[in-house]
């Protein structure tokens, strides 16, 4: 178990939690069209577009809104360590020049996915 410094734990997973509520709600409302480009580039249009996009959006939210609840962290970091894997992994398929933006929409999850094994590991040893 790591220890952090009194405060940390809840600044770090308060900020994890702005971080997914506003990508959900950025890929929800404000930036859905650039979703939609980026699936498009692999022939997934319509429907399946908007559920893949109202899914991810959906999860998103969900895992931002359980990060406040502060209930059963271990389960809620270990989801988003897969999600984030999942997401890396599908981008690389579909959209792999992303790896190589300036703004580092992909590279960023390298050190998110840090910050979350750090939280993972600081809470403890049961799966509460």
């Amino acid at each position: 178990m790591i220890k952090l410094p009194s405060g940390f734990e809840w600044a770090l997973r308060h900020s994890l939690s702005f971080l997914w509520l506003f990508t959900a709600a950025t890929s929800f409302w404000w930036a859905r069209d650039i979703g939609l480009q980026i699936l498009a580039q692999q022939n997934i249009s319509g429907d399946l577009a908007d559920i893949c996009i109202n899914s991810g959006s959906f999860l998103d939210a969900l895992i931002g809104f359980w990060l406040l609840t502060g209930y059963r962290l271990k389960i809620c970091y270990m989801l988003q360590l897969a999600l984030i894997t999942t997401y890396s992994i599908l981008i690389s398929f579909i959209a792999p020049q992303f790896w190589l933006h300036p703004f580092g929409p992909v590279t960023k999850n390298i050190p998110i996915l840090a910050l979350i094994v750090v939280l993972m590991r600081s809470e403890k040893s049961s799966l509460s």
